[in-house]
């Protein structure tokens, strides 16, 4: 079961920014006008101990920050770690860079959910 991402990143300071233009990546419109923020899993094992079955799943999610403005998109990235630090969710910043397609600004985090089955 995948964590409840989408509620993580909610906060005010990020909706503010974005309203409710958090999507799961399958789920993002074409023609979504920005700011706006994708997620996705990567992958996800179970938390495992030796003894007895897994109570809980370790899941890496990869969160990504785009916008047409850099410092629009530094500052929700900001906010978007704020908001995993909260929650108490390991981040790290693994890409930075714009878009040669779209020309859109990207900044990419990768956060470790450890969520209860």
């Amino acid at each position: 079961m995948l964590p409840n991402v989408k509620a993580v990143l909610s906060i005010p300071t990020v909706t503010a920014m974005v309203a409710d233009r958090i999507y799961a990546f399958d789920d993002k419109p074409q023609d979504v006008g920005g700011p706006y923020i994708t997620w996705f899993s990567p992958g996800d094992q179970p938390y495992v101990h030796l003894s007895g079955a897994p109570v809980s799943d370790f899941t890496s999610i990869q969160i990504d920050c785009y916008g047409i403005d850099q410092s629009i998109v530094d500052r929700l990235a900001g906010a978007v770690r704020s908001a995993l630090d909260s929650a108490r969710k390991v981040n790290r910043l693994i890409v930075n860079t714009r878009e040669p397609d779209t020309k859109l600004y990207r900044i990419g985090f990768e956060a470790d959910f450890i969520e209860n089955r």
